[in-house]
């Protein structure tokens, strides 16, 4: 058996063995019963990019885990039920048909912009909420879309960040993009192209590859030609790692970039020594800050049901979207219902998650995303570290 597929039967049968147990589904609510409330999930559980779900789904059950041990919402456990899209848009349609025949209260934990520019217009379609996507593409955010709340910092977010620190910090006026060729690399490209043009400039090289694949030489080539000063990189960890590692044997080694996507661990895990020097932008702090709460609460929740687990970025990020989705169903009441849930968490204005002073929750009617700010980190001695200020990164 190769591997993870053990580990992703072990995971699936958790979490679909407590669903059995659930009663006779309400009429009026689909997926609540008197003890239990049913959330569907799809995402990345196999396949190139299969880090990226095991993860987001181990961070969401940890917090799941946690509010079932202590009695649930008014007494009912939440179970989750995890399916896999392979990070494949062709298999996203009958992923979410197979949540809506589960008949779940609402989805969540979805990681991917081509897949989640599936599962949005379908949620709308269906009026079924999807809190907590693993992806920051602008799609989710405008229009807004009355059925979809994320919660970390956009794609626009991020690059903003990136490039500004890189002009004004860095004096790097050269910037290239090698990205994923699909919604995802769209929508962090868009974000760069917005980011630049606010400095009256653009990509001075732009190389693409296709998902899931490492056939990335051909966007390496048409990139160095431009010999920019900073080059971002947006895909997964294999990829990303792929392009760094083939750049350096090369001889080029520009100041290298990438998104929260990635995969932070598994990324530094397949580039080796190459990822040394790495910029890496993030969506939650990092799992070494202890001193916040909701980060020492996720530690404890990972040692009490995932102990063969290690931290990473991506699962805190899945343990703190669970946390969303939970605090949205307690304010949603006793007789929760999916319209209950969104108005619920439109109610959520300012609210101090636990994740220190840069990260409050804030939603509103016209507005489904619940952070705008970013940590930067660069990989040193294989770890990624905080980035306080952007000027000690000067070559």
């Amino acid at each position: 058996m190769k591997k993870y597929s053990r580990k992703l039967m072990i995971l699936l049968v958790a979490l679909v063995i407590p669903c059995m147990a659930g009663g006779q589904i309400q009429n009026k609510t689909p997926g609540v019963t008197n003890n239990q409330i049913l959330i569907g999930s799809c995402s990345a559980l196999d396949g190139p990019a299969r880090f990226l779900g095991l993860q987001t789904i181990t961070g969401a059950t940890a917090y799941l885990n946690h509010v079932n041990a202590e009695g649930g919402v008014f007494g009912r456990k939440i179970q989750l039920l995890a399916f896999d899209d392979g990070y494949e848009p062709a298999n996203a349609e009958n992923c979410f048909k197979r949540l809506m025949k589960e008949d779940v209260f609402s989805a969540g934990f979805f990681v991917g912009t081509p897949t989640a520019a599936k599962y949005v217009p379908m949620a709308e379609t269906n009026k079924i909420p999807v809190v907590g996507l693993f992806t920051g593409a602008e799609l989710l955010y405008t229009p807004l879309k009355h059925y979809v709340i994320n919660v970390r910092a956009s794609y626009y977010d991020e690059t903003r960040e990136q490039v500004d620190n890189l002009w004004n910090a860095l004096g790097v006026r050269k910037i290239g993009v090698i990205y994923q060729d699909d919604a995802f690399g769209q929508a962090v490209l868009s974000g760069l192209q917005l980011a630049l043009k606010k400095h009256n400039s653009a990509p001075v090289g732009m190389g693409t590859f296709a998902r899931n694949t490492l056939d990335v030489e051909k966007g390496i080539t048409t990139v160095r030609q431009a010999n920019p000063g900073a080059v971002l990189l947006v895909g997964p960890y294999a990829p990303v790692a792929e392009i760094i590692k083939k750049s350096h044997s090369m001889g080029w080694h520009p100041l290298f970039l990438t998104v929260s996507f990635v995969g932070t661990e598994k990324f530094i895990t397949e580039a080796g020594k190459d990822a040394e020097g790495t910029i890496i932008t993030q969506v939650v702090p990092p799992y070494s800050r202890t001193d916040f709460p909701t980060v020492a609460l996720y530690h404890d929740a990972l040692k009490t049901f995932y102990p063969a687990e290690q931290p990473s970025f991506v699962s805190l990020e899945g343990f703190v979207d669970a946390m969303v989705l939970v605090e949205g169903l307690r304010r949603a009441g006793k007789d929760p219902t999916r319209e209950k849930l969104i108005t619920a968490i439109e109610s959520i204005q300012n609210k101090d998650l636990g994740l220190g002073p840069k990260l409050n929750l804030k939603y509103s009617a016209t507005r489904h995303k619940g952070f705008d700010q970013i940590y930067t980190t660069v990989v040193r001695n294989g770890k990624p570290e905080i980035v306080e200020d952007w000027k000690t990164l000067a070559h």
